[in-house]
């Protein structure tokens, strides 16, 4: 059985291989309910990608990029330099990027001469490219904080003739094959969908929930909002979002915090809360705790440290939908090095959503970030059976 087997098949046994297990009810966790539809639809999604690209194209799958033998020595004799311009870095997601590229980048023989944060702050993240750009290196790998108002120092960079390669989010007015190679991504719908079936599968099919949701202008978690209410509007009736609150940072954690405070004390039956991913979510983690909710239900996206513990411990977070980060860089890597060999690119990669509950949290994080998961991780899950 393929590891995306193994890993679908523990989502389906999540909510009923452990129901009743003492230490769960012990912490006042909330109950494995199970719903079958939600199950099936789990099922249904294995290694399908919902979304589509900046422009609407079709994505390639991130196994359909690769480099000959011979390609990689092309792409080393051209001693190539890049710099990777994030719109925040200290998280699990920017830290499994950043690894994945200097991995990759490492094996092509292309040195990285500067990691940039702008910590979220699209007046920054021009600045970044503006002091990168004066290092002159031939590939530059981003993923802009405002695609509109970074666009400008993009197209100054593709001007002077930088490879682009865009990881989620690509900059206003700026098309794929003429002013940057390639533009990859997870499947954000996707991830949104999965955490829609998570939520119902934890919840049986019925409740009250909120949503916390980014409120930006950013293509990423736009997506996921939209496939996480689409999905509960369409598939299942007896759940209702009863309030949502937007987070617009820097300090996302505390935002949502305040947010899903605020949700639950006007909400006094609220079964679950959605979070637009793990960073925000530990501000959710952190309200329902402050207030003694622990049955609440909270689904998210990405498998951030702290609440892949949380999901070990089965407190609060029952279920998410994981991008591939490390792959993903790697992926972009190989992107832009077809640029140095002029080998013509696919316009938009995605790959596919992880869903992760308990069960399987301690393979997926092996499958996301290419390593053995974390002492802290592995005690949280065997004190959570």
């Amino acid at each position: 059985m393929t590891r995306t087997l193994r890993l679908l098949a523990a989502v389906l046994v999540a909510a009923t291989a452990l129901t009743g297990c003492g230490s769960s009810a012990e912490r006042g966790a909330i109950p494995d309910r199970g719903y079958p539809p939600a199950q099936a639809a789990l099922a249904a999604m294995e290694g399908k990608v919902l979304a589509t690209g900046p422009n609407g194209e079709q994505p390639a799958s991130a196994s359909s990029i690769t480099l000959t033998p011979g390609e990689i020595e092309q792409v080393k004799d051209k001693k190539a330099t890049a710099a990777i311009v994030m719109h925040y870095t200290g998280d699990g997601w920017t830290d499994a990027q950043v690894a994945g590229l200097r991995q990759q980048f490492g094996e092509l023989g292309i040195e990285v001469i500067a990691v940039t944060d702008a910590g979220f702050q699209p007046d920054r993240q021009v600045s970044n490219i503006e002091t990168v750009l004066a290092r002159n290196p031939n590939i530059i790998v981003s993923i802009p904080a405002d695609p509109v108002a970074t666009a400008g120092a993009y197209k100054q960079a593709a001007a002077a003739g930088v490879k682009l390669v865009f990881m989620d989010n690509v900059p206003q007015g700026m098309q794929a094959g003429r002013d940057y190679v390639s533009a990859v991504s997870a499947d954000n719908i996707g991830n949104g969908v999965v955490a829609a079936h998570l939520m119902a599968d934890a919840l049986g099919g019925r409740g009250e929930i909120g949503v916390v949701y980014h409120e930006a202008d950013f293509e990423v978690t736009r997506q996921r909002l939209e496939g996480f209410e689409n999905t509960i509007k369409q598939d299942y009736p007896d759940i209702h979002i009863v309030d949502r609150k937007g987070v617009t940072g820097p300090d996302f954690a505390g935002q949502a915090q305040a947010a899903a405070t605020a949700i639950m004390v006007k909400h006094e039956d609220l079964a679950g809360i959605w979070g637009a991913w793990d960073v925000p979510t530990e501000g959710i983690i952190a309200a329902a705790r402050a207030i003694d909710r622990s049955n609440l239900a909270v689904t998210t996206e990405d498998l951030g440290p702290n609440v892949a513990i949380a999901l070990a411990s089965r407190e609060y977070v029952t279920g998410l939908g994981a991008q591939r980060p490390f792959d993903q860089g790697v992926t972009e890597a190989k992107l832009a090095a077809y640029s140095l060999i002029d080998k013509q690119a696919p316009p938009y990669v995605a790959l596919d959503a992880l869903p992760v509950t308990h069960d399987n949290v301690l393979d997926a994080w092996r499958e996301v970030y290419r390593s053995d998961p974390p002492k802290q991780l592995v005690e949280s899950f065997n004190g959570g059976q």
